[in-house]
Formats: C-alpha cells, sequence, structure tokens
C-alpha cells in the first residue's frame, strides 16, 4: 500500500460481500447486540447500501446508546436536516452530543452552538471533545479569532491532543501566522508523525512557504494512512490548483465529494476549476452546490454572480451580488461588483450608490490590500464626475481632494479639481446680474477672480 502512488480504494474489498452475507442471517435472526449491528452498518456503508446503512445504525444507537462510533455514523450518512428530524432515538444523555454533532456535519451552525453551550453550562466545560467542537462552529461560522482562542485554550487544556487540529492548521494559514503554524508542525511531529492530522498540518506549513509540491507529498502520505480522510483531498486539491494542475485538482475535488457531498469547498474548488478552465456552465452548477451547502456566505455568492455575468445572465448577477451585500460581504467585492454591473447597465443612480458604501466601508476599515487600492481610486473616480456632472461641485470636489491623498491617483485629482473649479465659475457667472451694457459688473468679476484662486492647485 505505501508503494502505490493513489491511495487504496476502500471499495476494492472481495470480503466484504461475504462478511455481508453472514451478518445479514444474524441480523435477521435477532443475535445482534449494539457492537455488531455498529459492524454491520459499517460493512452496509462500505458497500454502498446507504438506508440500510442508516436504519442499523439508528438500531445500533438505541441498543447501546453509549457506542459513540455509532452515533458518529449515522451522523455523516443522514442525508438532510429534515431526515434527521423524523428519526427516533433512545432518550439518553448521548443525544445531545449527537444532534450537536449531527448539526455541525449539516451546517447548521447555530442550533449545534446552542446545544453545546448548554452542555458546556451543564458540567462538561472541561471535555476536550466539546472545545474542539465549539471551535470548529466558530470557524464555519467565520469567526475567526474565537476559533483560534478555542484552539489555543484547547492545546493549553491537552497538549497532546492531535484530533481537530488540521482545522487549526488550516485557520493559522487563512491568518497568515507563519511562526504559529512552524511551532504547531513541530510539536505535531513530535507527539506521533504518523497520524492523518500530523501530515496535513505539515503540508500546510510547506503550503504557506509556497513549496506546494511538498505540501502535495504530505497530503499524499495523509491518505495513505487514511483515505477517507476528507480534509486531505480538499487541501491536496487546493495544492494542485496552485500548481495550475487542474485534471489533479479535478480527481481530488472529486473524491472530497464522494467521501462526504456536504463539502461546500470541494464544491466551490471544483467551479474554481472549472472557471479556469472557462468552462461556465459547469462552473455555474458546482458554485450552486456550494451555495445551497453554504446560503449564508457570500463568496459562493460573488462567485455564483459572476459566473451569471460571464453567461450574460445579468439580472440573476445582480441578484446575486446585491444578496451578497446583505450578507456582509466577506471579502468586501460584492458591492464593486455590483457598481460596476450598474455602470455597465447605465444606472448611475444605484452604481453612485453602490460606489459611496464601498468608499465608506474602506474607510472605516483603515486599511486596503493592492487590490482595495485600485478599486478604491476607481470609485472615488466616478463619484467624483458623477457629483460634478450633477452640478454638485461640494461633494465632487470631496471625492477628488481624497484622489489627491493616494499618489497614483494626484494627478487625476488636480485635474478633476481643475475642471470643477471651471464649471463651479460657469455656473455662477450664469447666476450673476449684468449691468446696462449686458456686462458683468465689476464687483461680481472681482468675486469670480476669489472663486478660482480658491479652487486652483496651489
Amino acid at each position: 500500500m505505501t508503494d502505490s502512488h493513489c491511495p487504496p480504494d476502500p471499495m476494492n474489498n472481495a470480503a466484504l460481500k461475504n462478511l455481508c452475507a453472514d451478518l445479514k442471517a444474524d441480523y435477521y435472526d435477532k443475535k445482534m447486540d449494539g457492537y455488531c449491528l455498529y459492524l454491520y452498518g459499517v460493512v452496509l456503508k462500505r458497500l454502498e447500501v446507504t438506508n440500510t446503512a442508516i436504519d442499523v445504525f439508528n438500531e445500533a444507537v438505541n441498543a447501546t446508546p453509549i457506542l459513540w462510533s455509532a452515533w458518529q455514523e449515522l451522523a455523516q450518512m443522514i442525508p438532510n436536516k429534515n431526515k434527521l428530524m423524523s428519526m427516533t432515538f433512545a432518550n439518553h444523555w448521548m443525544k445531545p452530543f449527537f444532534l450537536a454533532f449531527a448539526y455541525l456535519e449539516h451546517l447548521c451552525n447555530d442550533e449545534s452552538l446552542e446545544i453545546y453551550c448548554n452542555l458546556h453550562d451543564q458540567g462538561f466545560h472541561k471535555s476536550s471533545f466539546l472545545m474542539a467542537q465549539t471551535a470548529i462552529v466558530h470557524h464555519n461560522r467565520r469567526e475567526l479569532e474565537k476559533s483560534i482562542e478555542a484552539f489555543k485554550e484547547l492545546i493549553k487544556d491537552d497538549p497532546y491532543r492531535l484530533d481537530n487540529l488540521d482545522t487549526y492548521s488550516n485557520l493559522l494559514y487563512v491568518r497568515e501566522l507563519k511562526s504559529d503554524l512552524a511551532y504547531l508542525a513541530h510539536t505535531a511531529v513530535a507527539i506521533d508523525k504518523y497520524r492523518v492530522e500530523t501530515c496535513c498540518i505539515i503540508g500546510n506549513y510547506y503550503s504557506i512557504r509556497s513549496d506546494h509540491p511538498k505540501a502535495v507529498l504530505y497530503f499524499q502520505r495523509a491518505l495513505k494512512l487514511n483515505p477517507q480522510y476528507l480534509s486531505a483531498w480538499t487541501l491536496m486539491g487546493h495544492e494542485y490548483m496552485e500548481m495550475k494542475n487542474t485534471n489533479a485538482a479535478i480527481q481530488c475535488y472529486r473524491h472530497a465529494i464522494e467521501i462526504n457531498k456536504r463539502d461546500y469547498r470541494a464544491w466551490y474548488g471544483l467551479g474554481q476549476t472549472y472557471e479556469i478552465l472557462k468552462m461556465p456552465y459547469y462552473c455555474m452548477y458546482y458554485y450552486k452546490q456550494a451555495q445551497h451547502l453554504r446560503p449564508v456566505d457570500s463568496r459562493m455568492l460573488v462567485a455564483l454572480g459572476e459566473t451569471y455575468e460571464k453567461l450574460d445572465k445579468i439580472e440573476y448577477a445582480l441578484k446575486c451580488y446585491y444578496k451578497a451585500c446583505n450578507l456582509g460581504d466577506i471579502e468586501g467585492m460584492a458591492l464593486v461588483k455590483l457598481a460596476k454591473l450598474y455602470v455597465k447597465l447605465n444606472h448611475q443612480v444605484n452604481a453612485a450608490a453602490a460606489y459611496a458604501e464601498f468608499v465608506g466601508k474602506i474607510e472605516l476599515k483603515n486599511s486596503m490590500t493592492y487590490e482595495d487600492q485600485g478599486e478604491f481610486c476607481m470609485a472615488l473616480q466616478f463619484l467624483a464626475h458623477y457629483h460634478m456632472n450633477k452640478g454638485e461641485y461640494d461633494e465632487a470636489q470631496m471625492y477628488a481632494n481624497k484622489l489627491l491623498e493616494i499618489d497614483q491617483t494626484k494627478e487625476n485629482g488636480r485635474a478633476l479639481l481643475k475642471t470643477i473649479a471651471a464649471k463651479r465659475g460657469e455656473q455662477e457667472s450664469e447666476l450673476m446680474p449684468m449691468d446696462e451694457t449686458g456686462n458683468i459688473s465689476n464687483m461680481n468679476m472681482t468675486n469670480i477672480s476669489n472663486v478660482e484662486m480658491v479652487f486652483s492647485p496651489q
């Protein structure tokens, strides 16, 4: 197995069918306890007899409620929240743990967090499992700082626990905390270098250093240890995307979806891959799947909106961008996309409103990426021209002055201020009363020269 290039196929097991036949006979003869029912469920799951496997796991947890492995398998196999709500379970203290875990599997983060908070208050505040699950809930809710703090507290309480630390490494990667990620990688190797979590952490460590081939190597090692490890497939797909190997990335994302159809990152990754391949209809399908799984994530909506725009489905694109803005606009690009689309449609008023909100958000944030700066300058120029054309010279001057504060747009700002001053002068001259000969009076000429002095670049 260690010499093979690809991880082994878990379905390629000739003994499964014979084992299933033996277990099936015992099952119908009512000879099974909760543990044997769990084993039968695992075999059915491997053979992809999904509905029967769910029923068998349900019997297992009702027969032996403390068998957490059966609860876990059941949570991962239930297809949707409606099915979960329709099932009956033993009234046991394990039930709330299961429900919180199942809600988290189905990305129902608020319901899951509520149950975990109740369990925390009921005396389980020292449970490392509960702490880890709470950290994952915060991660899913995009509360990154809370999630990082929860993982730090977990490591402090249980320093040798490796479970879920690959999720922590993902957080450190996203926040670009290189030194923390390096320390975590060294710690994990010292504890157990042959754990899948350790391999994923090291993979993320090499990825943040832009050593993508070595990162792929460690994700492959993780999959040799556990071919069903979802996180490794998704992360390896991301690495292949960085290496511009789209075919390998597609294969990795497809494997991830086969393991868990609710992995929105794999659906989103497939959408990005087909976007690179310039196949917008495929792209639209995969982004829709990701958006269905994460309906409150603005990134999915922005990606879907961009695809609709490429397909010239402008109305749908507008709806996506507008909804992304209402959901918080994580990456801060939905407002810009919306404004540009309004400009394209010649809806100047709506475009100005979107750009004004974008400028306000950037100024409130008080920090800009290089990409943000380009969009910020474009927004300022649009707003200055928009207000100038409407004769609102005070607002136009305000935006032009902001252009003077940025090195790249100083010249544009000066030119705009000159134009605004000239137009203001023309407007005021039209309103000036004439003397008997049809010329502007001397007093009013003095006022015009004063206006020109005020608005000159010097």
